[in-house]
Parts: C-alpha cells; structure tokens; sequence
C-alpha cells in the first residue's frame, strides 16, 4: 500500500515549523494537513489552500 506524506519545512514560514505528516490515503492526509495548517493559523480552509497543500504530497515513508 502507498503512503503518503508532507513537511511542513517545505512551506517557507517565519514560524519554522518542523512537523511531518503521514498517512495512507490522500485523502486522510489531506484533511490532516488542513486541519493542522488552520490550527496553526498560518492559513484558511479554501480550496486554493488545499490545492497547494495536495501538490506537496510525496510517496512514501519519509521526506527525502
């Protein structure tokens, strides 16, 4: 099965945040990116926001 992921150091940030998520559907680790952008106010739950979000995604285990 494929995992998922995305860093958030690969969003530039003056709060240099250092939290990676993961999780087997893109689905699942796109709300969970959503929800932890929003909670950390860097952003709004828009569409446009989780088009960018989604487009960071990469395969597998860990950020390369």
């Amino acid at each position: 099965m494929a995992r998922y992921c995305i860093d958030c150091r690969d969003f530039p940030s003056n709060i240099k945040r250092t939290v990676a998520l993961f999780a087997d559907t893109k689905e699942a680790l796109l709300e969970a990116a959503m929800e932890h952008a929003v909670r950390a106010r860097v952003c709004e739950d828009v569409p446009a926001v989780r088009a960018e979000l989604e487009e960071a995604f990469k395969q597998g285990m860990r950020r390369e």
